[in-house]
């Protein structure tokens, strides 16, 4: 078995949530589901088929978020897993209705950090095995450290 780290490429304002499900129907339940969370949406979604004819499926409402998605799912390369690319949202938008999709199986990364993803290949199938999200901790928060923290959360609108 070897091992690979995969860096997923996106654009620096964007998005990605990366994930598992099950089932080919998967796209278009993932599509509506983001769609309906946030109107006017902009995201490219892609999914590799673990079984048949393999193919890296695609859907969106971008076109370059769409290859965007389709090229870092075919770096992944392992079945049944999904890439998300966000444009003009958050996963915080769209997680709770993604996680609700019956075919999904669990979500691996939800970031705008920069996301490698640690893939094991024996040599007839790929898995992911976790992720890497951003960087390692540089200390503990202090009290002016979690004021900011809450700032910034009441200026984003999340907490009142």
């Amino acid at each position: 078995m070897q091992l690979e780290l995969v860096p997923m490429h996106k654009g620096e304002d964007q998005n990605v949530i990366v994930g598992q499900t099950h089932f080919i129907k998967s796209v278009e339940d993932i599509y509506e589901a983001v769609v309906n969370a946030v109107p006017g949406v902009r995201f490219g979604l892609a999914f590799n088929e673990a079984s048949g004819v393999c193919l890296v499926r695609c859907a969106g409402t971008d076109q370059t978020l769409i290859d965007c998605a389709r090229d870092n799912a075919l770096a992944i390369g392992a079945g049944h897993v999904f890439v998300l690319i966000l444009g003009n949202a958050f996963p915080i938008n769209v997680l709770n209705a993604v996680k609700a999709v019956p075919e999904v199986c669990g979500i691996f990364a939800a970031t705008a950090n920069a996301l490698k993803v640690i893939v094991a290949d024996d040599g007839t199938g790929r898995g992911v095995l976790g992720v890497i999200d951003g960087e390692k901790p540089k200390g503990v928060e202090n009290d002016s450290d979690a004021a900011d923290r809450k700032a910034l959360l009441r200026r984003f609108g999340y907490k009142f």
